[in-house]
């Protein structure tokens, strides 16, 4: 009886384990275009190759409702679309990648390490505020160091707190996490986001040492 329980269980759960594993398959291969594309193509042409992996993110979520990890890539694309847009015309594509993440965190912001507080922490502080956007400095700290408390020891988590500390003119406390940042241990398959993400670190350590 025990051993049929067993074998009921693992059908049970095969059927899961089966359909989770193309979702975090998925998963995978859009953190690595990200990353491509964010630090190995050329700038210009960046949006376009941008705007073809939202696309392909929008397909994943679309196929996984009620998981977590699709909406938050397709969200962090669809803010790398904005950014390199920029402008009023990005401001659309920022409230569409802010609706991502509320959505995402809605099932279960811890997942990804806390990537979708950080994520929608980075556009409140980097979207203007009323009555043109909906930025609020007070809500970006709040976001951010939620996602510090889950990843304390991250390189993104405390690369954008140190951003944000910069931002808000707290330049000599940004260090502390810009060090941190530096320190962070390296993500497995991760390397060329490791990599881009820390250059991105000194080069603000520097912006400040030169102040």
């Amino acid at each position: 009886m025990a051993l049929l329980a067993g074998a009921g269980l693992l059908a049970a759960v095969t059927p899961l384990i089966s359909r989770a594993a193309p979702v975090d398959d998925g998963v995978a291969e859009l953190q690595h275009d990200w990353e491509v594309i964010r630090y190995q193509v050329p700038p210009a042409e960046r949006e376009k190759r941008f705007e073809a992996l939202a696309a392909k993110a929008h397909k994943l979520s679309e196929a996984n409702p009620g998981r977590a990890e699709p909406l938050v890539w397709e969200g962090i694309i669809v803010s790398s679309v904005a950014g390199e847009k920029g402008g009023l015309g990005a401001l659309g594509l920022v409230k569409q990648a802010k609706a991502l993440y509320e959505s995402a965190i809605a099932i279960n912001g811890d997942v990804l390490e806390g990537s979708a507080y950080n994520s929608l922490g980075v556009l409140y502080y980097k979207v203007p505020g009323w009555p043109v956007g909906f930025g609020d400095k007070a809500k970006a700290k709040e976001l951010l160091q939620k996602a510090l408390a889950l990843n304390p020891k991250g390189i993104d988590p405390n690369f954008f707190y140190g951003e944000y500390l910069v931002e808000t003119k707290q330049p000599d406390q940004a260090m502390t996490y810009l060090e941190r940042a530096l320190q962070a241990p390296a993500r497995p398959g991760r390397q060329i986001a490791d990599t881009g993400r820390r250059e991105e670190v000194k080069a603000l350590m520097d912006k400040i040492k030169a102040r």
